[in-house]
């Protein structure tokens, strides 16, 4: 094997570690302010990240070799596996979390999941408080583009769909200029809806910090917070209404925010079948969730239920995974109707997780197609997006993805249920962390940090699996891949 094959991907994984070491800057002026104790493992991880960005960088510095297509697999994988590891180090000199909890938290942290094996956050150091928001917000930068840019030119994710006559067979041999160019324009949109979001948060009420922070964690879909009651902490239905809103708005494709703001239109929403079919599920799942609340006396009015019930629709079905109750405890099905309406995800080039709007409304359409076909077996039905006519190949793409969607769920949830746990806490937590969810059922409900450690390792492996659409790293486990 010619380890010059992989320069590119060693310099693009340095230079990411290097940029990762700026990352430790605010956490550990934010320690030295504060005097928390937390200055020496800040410091610590900053020097080690950058040391390795150097080591890793410097040699292949002058490498000329440009990067394919091809190498995009390898270089997404190794990018994520590296940031969720590195971004592990302040929790175990810090916090002295062991290596699987420090992980799983960093890896939840980055991928936008939210699930986290910490308890006590109240009283928690502030710089790590703030260093847990801002994975975050750094993963849903690293999102975004992996969800426009990257994963459509590798032909895979929700988003191909809308670039299949662009992405179909990629004539293009180098990935940089265009993704820098739709980088830079996607990033403004998303430190702008952070700002305003931080903005609103801090006129209803909130703290700055926890203004900054949850904003940090809504824009993103990801669900830490500060407080171990979540949104529930601040017991205000405008903040409740306002995080309702700006989780939402997260969770539309931000190229349709890009298209609104370039034509100043509002059009480019309404035109768009995957966000139709998004409102028409979240409304719902919201009149049947807040029937149930009413009907089973879960709270005093039909006012608190409907409250309860919009907050946490929304926050499923988006994978934020806020939470205003424990829902865990709720009664009959509705705990596990949430979980699976999770799997739904939001609108593909967004930072939700879960299926994407996109495939289901695609699916939909294919089996009305069928149905068609049967009656009238000659016909030609084609299949349609928004008026355009999509190529077998995308559909192909979908059943795919499907496939080895339902495969990993199935094939993860017994390994869990292996490790004695009971059916209920294997499907939730392979579903939240798959989904890059966050809550979770069962023993996992109140947190997730009384699972072995096995369990931990396996849902970390789930998380990165969930974000980078299963494809980009089963790819990379078949031998032909690296052949030549």
């Amino acid at each position: 094997m010619n380890l010059r094959t992989y320069a590119p991907v060693q310099r693009i994984v340095g230079v990411l570690l290097l940029f990762l070491s700026l990352g430790f800057v605010p956490p550990l002026l934010f320690a030295i302010f504060s005097a928390d104790g937390t200055e020496i493992a800040f410091f610590v991880s900053l020097v080690f990240v950058a040391i390795a960005g150097l080591l890793m960088y410097l040699p292949v510095r002058s490498s000329r070799r440009e990067l394919r297509i091809r190498d995009g697999f390898l270089v997404v994988v190794a990018c994520w596996g590296a940031v969720c590891l590195a971004g592990a180090l302040p929790f175990m000199l810090a916090i002295g979390a062991s290596p699987a909890d420090a992980v799983f938290e960093s890896t939840s942290g980055i991928t936008t999941t939210g699930a986290t094996v910490f308890t006590g956050l109240d009283k928690m150091p502030i710089s790590i408080l703030w260093y847990r928001q801002q994975l975050q917000w750094m993963g849903g930068l690293g999102i975004i583009v992996l969800a426009v840019a990257i994963l459509p030119m590798l032909r895979i994710g929700g988003m191909q769909v809308y670039k299949a006559e662009v992405t179909g067979p990629v004539k293009e041999r180098r990935l940089t200029p265009r993704i820098a160019e739709t980088a830079k324009a996607l990033w403004l949109i998303y430190i702008g809806l952070t700002v305003i979001c931080a903005a609103a948060y801090w006129a209803a009420g909130m703290n700055l910090f926890d203004a900054i922070g949850h904003s940090f964690s809504t824009v993103s879909t990801a669900g830490f917070s500060p407080h171990d009651a979540s949104i529930g902490f601040f017991e205000s239905a405008l903040i409740e209404w306002l995080v309702v809103l700006f989780m939402f708005v997260a969770s539309i494709n931000f190229t349709l925010h890009f298209l609104a703001l370039r034509q100043a239109t509002a059009q480019v929403y309404l035109r768009d079948p995957e966000l139709k079919l998004f409102v028409g599920l979240l409304l719902v799942v919201w009149a049947l969730a807040t029937v149930l609340l009413w009907q089973q006396h879960v709270f005093d009015d039909f006012w608190e239920s409907t409250r309860h019930a919009v907050f946490q629709t929304v926050s499923y079905m988006t994978t934020t995974g806020y939470g205003t109750d424990a829902v865990y405890l709720w009664p009959g099905t509705l705990p596990l109707l949430l979980l699976l309406i999770s799997a739904l995800g939001g609108c593909a080039g967004a930072t939700t997780g879960g299926f994407k709007i996109i495939r289901v409304y695609l699916l939909t359409k294919q089996g009305i197609r069928e149905l068609k076909r049967l009656i009238h077996p000659r016909s030609v039905v084609p299949l349609k997006l928004g008026g355009r006519t999509l190529n077998q190949e995308v559909a192909n793409a979908v059943w795919g993805f499907v496939s080895l969607y339902i495969l990993c769920i199935v094939v993860l949830t017994l390994i869990v249920s292996g490790l004695e746990y009971d059916l209920v806490t294997a499907v939730s937590v392979v579903f939240s962390a798959m989904n890059n969810l966050g809550p979770a059922l069962g023993e996992a409900g109140p947190h997730w940090g009384g699972l072995s450690d096995m369990t931990k390792w396996l849902m970390s492996f789930a998380m990165l699996l969930g974000r980078l659409e299963i494809f980009t790293i089963l790819v990379l486990l078949t031998p032909t891949y690296w052949k030549h």
